[in-house]
């Protein structure tokens, strides 16, 4: 076989698959699925690695998926000229994200700790592991994985066929419909439409997951099951009183070296708020996390103008409302909180 027949060989090759991805790209497009981002640990660590601008044009945001849903980037970046940095990680207690920042004597900017009470103060593995997974992948990255994420990102933003947590095999396998079996979990899988991605890490429903009744039920009943699951009850007593003496730790250093650093209660609604203020009641928990860490804190149901919210699925806010709650956010960090922005 000469040079001329692998020439034509690998040209039909091209075009095959070529033809292959561009069918297959069409009919995801065709079925409503749009460019979404993996939230792994390349891209969490490309955010991480940017804590490092000026305190002046850039903010870090830490905590659970609240926060995540709940600040709007754009409208952020829009409205105060500084760069939003998410560090949230979705189902986890940002406590491992804070002891990193805390010890890094290179970060000296400024800080939102988003407070979902239910992971905030509770140290369960099955909390800490993804902050961990991002942190040990961040700190041991190798140049070539930072560059096979620049190419990811080229073809993410393009392809939606990507979407590994919605097309891939595993998700494919995810959504069969096993009978229940005595002594085995079955973890249930959220609704496509919910917890898309951007590459900035922003998350957010989509309207028509917001407008699907069946599927915000769904989820609200999968809050439920995973509150049944946990075995751990709010931390009180000495063990609280170490969790604060720790977070006060690393706030202490972060403010030591200039840093600003403020609490955030984003909101929620219905029955995952009646149950966080029966099990995590303000007196107990917010209020002497603000006291004896020596910290500001926003929460939502001392404003008006942010406790009106009411959460598709109990707890967190639809796109549209992600917006009006980041600008009233905005407003009360800079007129009542003295925090400066560049715009």
């Amino acid at each position: 076989m000469n040079s001329t027949h692998f020439a034509k060989a690998a040209l039909l090759t091209l075009i095959l698959v070529s033809a292959s991805l561009l069918s297959w790209e069409i009919l995801v497009r065709q079925q409503g699925y749009e460019t979404s981002y993996n939230d792994d640990p390349p891209l969490w660590s490309d955010k991480r690695q940017m804590v490092y601008e000026p305190s002046d044009k850039a903010t870090v945001f830490i905590g659970s998926s609240r926060i995540k849903f709940d600040l709007d980037i754009p409208t952020w970046e829009k409205n105060t000229g500084d760069h939003a940095i998410q560090l949230a990680c979705v189902g986890s207690n940002p406590l491992p994200i804070l002891e990193n920042l805390a010890v890094d004597e290179d970060f000296k900017g400024k800080l939102v700790i988003d407070v979902t009470e239910i992971l905030f103060f509770s140290t369960e593995f099955p909390n800490m592991w993804r902050p961990r997974e991002n942190l040990a992948f961040y700190q041991d990255r190798t140049p070539a994985q930072r560059a096979s994420f620049v190419i990811n990102h080229l073809l993410e933003s393009q392809l939606a066929l990507l979407d590994k947590d919605r097309l891939s095999m595993g998700a494919a396998l995810s959504k069969l419909d096993l009978p229940k079996r005595r002594g085995v979990f079955v973890e249930p899988r959220f609704p496509d439409g919910f917890g898309r991605v951007k590459f900035n890490r922003q998350e957010y429903m989509t309207d028509e997951f917001v407008a699907d009744t069946n599927a915000t039920n769904h989820v609200k009943s999968m809050w439920a099951l995973y509150g049944k699951m946990s075995k751990e009850p709010p931390a009180s007593g000495e063990k609280l009183d170490s969790l604060f003496k720790t977070i006060k730790a690393s706030i202490d250093k972060i403010k030591g070296r200039g840093g600003q650093v403020i609490f955030v209660r984003t909101p929620s609604s219905g029955g995952f708020l009646a149950g966080e203020n029966m099990g995590y009641p303000r007196e107990k928990y917010w209020e002497p996390l603000l006291k004896l860490t020596g910290s500001q804190g926003v929460h939502f149901a001392d404003y008006p103008e942010l406790d009106h919210f009411d959460c598709p699925e109990f707890s967190h806010l639809s796109q549209q409302d992600a917006v009006l709650f980041t600008r009233t956010f905005i407003k009360i960090l800079r007129e009542e909180k003295g925090w400066t922005f560049q715009r």
